[in-house]
């Protein structure tokens, strides 16, 4: 750990001297981050750092997913059980995710993306679906509903629209074949943006092949002065197959092989264990300027998935209608030095699943083992004030009220049963205040309440059993941290601390035939540092253009606080699924010729997988790089042609391991050492 925290401290230090030898280029500084959450436009939100991925920052992967790009942010962790099959972790909310995104509150265009059963279909997203995604860490539920693991908003039309097109094609191992298409037309009052994307590869493991094709299409139109229309339609239709995780043994063997047939069940191959996954969500969202101080946003949307998935258990098939909206209204005020926003609104959601487990006979369904039709309606009404005094005092507090209620109809059964739960919890408000010395210093602090209740996949998990028993998460979390810009802001440190005690923590666990169930596991302490440290340098001169550095770093320590399960006491074990410290250490190179090098440097701490803490797997480190060349055959026409390797230590690693498995069977290996190349052209009006 200390050596990580050196080189990373080496490599400024070094690549700072090295600039203050060659011409001084002062015109160039690391870009400020502005954001939109919490309707702050600052890069520090309601007693948060906010942490904005851009496109661009994204582009230095083969752009198959996010993982590497997500998990170059401090207290963020992407993972890949197999290609397409995605969790996503902040501060450690994975705990109760064994797959999916849950508890993370993520909106595309301020559309709500996850549905009003609190599961998220990340993988339905492709490269070229947003301009940026701002991530916010720990309780968000002051503006944005029930949760506590953290917000994300997911933006397609950037500020730097221009009308144009994009062709991308990339290649590389495993049958590795990326397509990208993107055009944009009509002007800055009438913006478009269509996009198509096709990824498939052949999987680094036995039955872990994948293909997803994408089409989105974005507008935004400006009625007047006054409003602004927008839309958003986005359809995915892929499958990718599910290989299941292997025990110790079966690991050591071969790590790349699919689950092997075992107790009576078949194979993960013979059982042709796949999902197939189609996804379609439309929305419409109105900004209308009421007057000079009092504006209002409203965004409607429709949503459905149809998920099909054999298993070696079961075959399980979905369909998931849903809609809703949010409105927000904003008053924003200034009286001589003091400015002053109150935001209030809600959003409610409603959906009308259907669920059925049917026997699975090589990959069909056979015999009906339970039909359930479930409704499902989330609402949430919100407050939100920020007060900004002179000498760089803001304030801010905010407040929710959050209601769930589910309603189960086992239609197998005769004659049919009902059965319901309604969640409902009490004021869920955030404290914070900053104060800025100068445009460089500023330290923050703050205290946020979440509530978390279980989402569909808890309540109907994969037993088939209804479990309306279990009971929400909350926990107050207390954040404190600092931002700091140096040397004509192209440098920029930014730390946090957190401490976050989770009661009812929801904790997924395994019966004997690695079906999943969630029980409650008492309460659970998570508590961490995270540091980023982002640095530009600018070279007048010099045959090397600019170097940027960035790093990000997390040290964690999260445990069971009262947790006792049957007669096995597991207080004080440290959560399973949780590395204790990740860092990530990025490097780019611009040349003036046009070439470029990124490279990015990755450790996660080593990682305990069930909750008694016997089972740890292994702390890995992982390298990887991209070489490129940009360059403009005209004004209008730009070409971008590179190569590049991931895992280029070669590391034997579990990425996305299985929580408290049955059978150990706990491992999901990763891809080796890896490679791509690819060609993108430009095209600007």
């Amino acid at each position: 750990m200390k050596q990580i925290i050196l080189s990373a401290l080496a490599m400024l230090i070094v690549s700072f001297s090295i600039a203050q030898k060659t011409i001084p280029d002062s015109t160039q500084t690391l870009e400020e981050v502005t954001v939109t959450a919490f309707e702050q436009q600052r890069s520090i939100a309601a007693g948060g750092i906010v942490k904005v991925l851009s496109n661009s920052q994204a582009d230095r992967y083969n752009k198959s997913s996010l993982v590497n790009g997500l998990n170059a942010v401090a207290g963020v962790r992407m993972e890949e059980r197999s290609p397409g099959s995605y969790r996503l972790n902040i501060r450690g909310s994975s705990l109760r995710s064994p797959f999916g995104v849950r508890n993370i509150k993520i909106y595309w265009n301020n559309i709500p993306i996850t549905d009003p059963g609190g599961n998220t279909y990340f993988n339905q997203f492709a490269f070229n679906n947003f301009s940026s995604i701002e991530i916010f860490k720990g309780p968000a539920g002051s503006m944005y509903g029930a949760g506590t693991g953290g917000l994300m908003l997911m933006k397609s039309l950037g500020n730097n629209w221009k009308a144009g097109a994009d062709l991308e094609y990339i290649a590389g191992s495993y049958g590795l074949q990326n397509i990208f298409a993107s055009a944009n037309f009509g002007d800055e009052n009438n913006q478009n943006r269509i996009t198509y994307a096709h990824n498939q590869s052949d999987g680094y493991r036995d039955n872990t092949k994948m293909r997803r094709d994408n089409a989105s299409w974005s507008s935004k139109i400006n009625i007047s002065g006054k409003q602004q229309l927008e839309a958003h339609v986005l359809f995915t239709d892929m499958y990718y197959q599910t290989p299941g995780g292997l025990n110790a043994a079966e690991f050591t063997a071969n790590p790349k092989q699919a689950r092997p047939a075992a107790g009576g069940f078949p194979s993960a191959q013979q059982a042709k264990a796949t999902i197939y996954q189609k996804n379609f969500l439309a929305g419409i969202g109105h900004h209308y300027e009421l007057s000079e101080h009092f504006r209002n946003t409203t965004t409607l949307y429709g949503a459905f998935a149809q998920i099909q998935n054999p298993t070696f258990r079961n075959y399980e098939r979905r369909t998931e209608p849903h809609f809703g909206g949010r409105s927000s209204f904003v008053f924003d005020k200034s009286w001589n030095s003091v400015k002053w926003q109150l935001v209030a609104g809600g959003e409610l959601q409603q959906g009308y699943f259907n669920t059925q487990v049917s026997k699975n006979k090589n990959g069909n369904p056979d015999t009906l083992q339970t039909n359930d039709d479930v409704k499902f309606s989330v609402y949430s009404i919100f407050v939100h004030s920020d007060l900004e005094l002179k000498d760089g005092w803001i304030i801010t507090a905010g407040a929710s009220i959050n209601k769930s209620s589910i309603d189960f109809t086992r239609l197998s059964n005769y004659p049919t049963t009902k059965q319901s739960r309604t969640y409902q919890n009490e004021i869920s408000p955030r404290v914070a205040i900053s104060k800025s010395f100068g445009e460089d210093i500023t330290v923050f602090a703050s205290v946020a309440r979440g509530f978390s209740p279980p989402t569909i996949a808890e309540l109907l998990p994969s037993t088939g059993v209804i479990s309306t028993f279990l009971e929400a998460e909350d926990g107050i979390n207390y954040e404190a941290g600092a931002q700091l810009r140096l040397f004509k802001k192209q440098l920029r440190i930014e730390v946090a601390a957190f401490h976050f005690k989770l009661n009812n923590a929801l904790v997924v666990r395994k019966d004997i035939s690695n079906a999943d169930y969630y029980v409650n596991a008492g309460d659970a302490q998570q508590q961490g540092i995270e540091l980023n440290i982002d640095y530009l340098k600018s070279f007048g001169g010099s045959f090397i253009q600019q170097l940027i550095i960035r790093t990000a770093q997390s040290l964690n320590d999260f445990e069971y606080g009262s947790f006792q399960k049957d007669a096995t006491d597991f207080s004080g074990k440290k959560l399973p699924g949780v590395p204790d410290y990740t860092a990530s250490l990025q490097v780019d190179l611009q040349f003036r010729v046009g070439a470029y090098v990124n490279s990015t440097f990755y450790r996660s701490g080593s990682i305990y997988v069930n909750d008694a803490n016997t089972v740890e797997v292994d702390a890995y480190n992982l390298l990887g790089a991209r070489v490129g060349w940009k360059f403009n055959l005209n004004p209008k026409f730009a070409i971008n042609i590179y190569a590049g390797g991931d895992n280029l230590l070669d590391e034997v690693y579990s990425l996305g391991n299985d929580i408290n498995a049955a059978g150990g069977r706990y491992y999901n290996v990763a891809a080796s050492a890896n490679w791509y190349a690819g060609l993108a052209l430009q095209f600007l009006k």
